[in-house]
């Protein structure tokens, strides 16, 4: 039972720290946007920060082998003060510039799925590439195998001739810079502007995604459009009371908006805590060394 909570709580801690990585990329995107003008640089200094937070919990975590929650909650707090600090004097402040939809010509007149996928902004067609990209790379490609490897037996891989610090250090630092690039886009795209707090707990959902989604960046992605497709049904389900005239009697006035905004989060502890027992991370196919630090020597990895 104690490895079940451990790995549940390390699994957690990872989630935190990909939102600071999302939190310190909005500010940061938003900041050099402020300062240049440009919404390229804005977009490439967020992905610098994510990255950089990325190395630095890579280091403690490969390295130093420091344990994931203490780095990780370490990291939370850090992340957390810092971009509210970097952020102080341009809170409320409007963006210079955003990225606007932009529609494809011919696909966007495609009847319902036009309109829905090809009449957006830039940064939501590279996540269309992106998402293709990676799975091509996870599934396709020596580099991908390596990096599965090394998630699943480090000390196999190891014996292979694959650098295991090395590929962890990469994974960790591209994920680290996906997440920046996340906070740029809603500092940039999705809500223009600065505002602490304005990652609202995004990372915890993305992680209960992964794990919902076994691993799969395809999969992931279909769910994280499904939980956007939630957010304006909850507010639809606020304002039932409101058309109809009456008061729901068992959550009334704002319980019942806190209840339902509360659903989505609910679901990811679900989801992380059957996704941490042994018996389950094996049937959704999760990594078998997943939050275990490699030693070359040592049993067990």
């Amino acid at each position: 039972m104690n490895s079940v909570w451990v790995t549940t709580f390390a699994i957690a801690m990872a989630a935190g720290t990909t939102l600071v990585f999302a939190a310190v990329g909005a500010v940061t995107g938003f900041m050099a946007l402020d300062r240049t003008g440009s919404l390229e640089l804005g977009v490439l200094a967020a992905l610098a920060a994510g990255a950089l937070l990325g190395l630095l919990h890579a280091f403690l975590t490969v390295t130093l082998r420091a344990d994931q929650i203490v780095s990780g909650l370490a990291l939370t707090i850090f992340g957390t003060g810092l971009s509210a600090y970097l952020g102080r004097d341009v809170v409320g402040k409007p963006a210079r510039d955003s990225f606007d939809p932009l529609a494809i010509p011919l696909l966007h007149e495609i009847p319902w799925v036009g309109p829905v996928l090809f009449d957006q902004n830039v940064l939501v067609y590279a996540s269309y590439v992106l998402v293709a990209v990676t799975w091509v790379v996870l599934f396709r490609t020596r580099l991908g195998l390596h990096l599965r490897a090394v998630g699943e037996s480090a000390g196999t891989a190891d014996a292979m001739g694959v650098s295991v610090a090395a590929l962890r250090y990469g994974a960790v630092m591209v994920g680290g810079s996906l997440a920046g690039l996340a906070g740029a886009y809603l500092s940039l795209a999705r809500t223009p502007g600065w505002n602490e707090g304005m990652t609202a707990g995004r990372g915890w959902i993305a992680v209960g995604l992964v794990i919902f989604a076994r691993w799969n960046p395809i999969r992931a992605a279909l769910g994280g459009y499904l939980f956007a497709a939630i957010t304006p049904f909850i507010l639809g389900l606020q304002g039932v009371d409101r058309i109809l005239g009456v008061e729901n009697p068992f959550l009334p006035g704002r319980s019942a908006t806190f209840f339902l905004e509360m659903l989505p989060y609910l679901f990811v502890i679900a989801v992380v805590i059957v996704g941490a027992r042994s018996a389950s991370r094996r049937r959704l196919g999760a990594p078998a060394a997943l939050g275990i630090p490699y030693v070359r020597g040592e049993r067990g990895h």
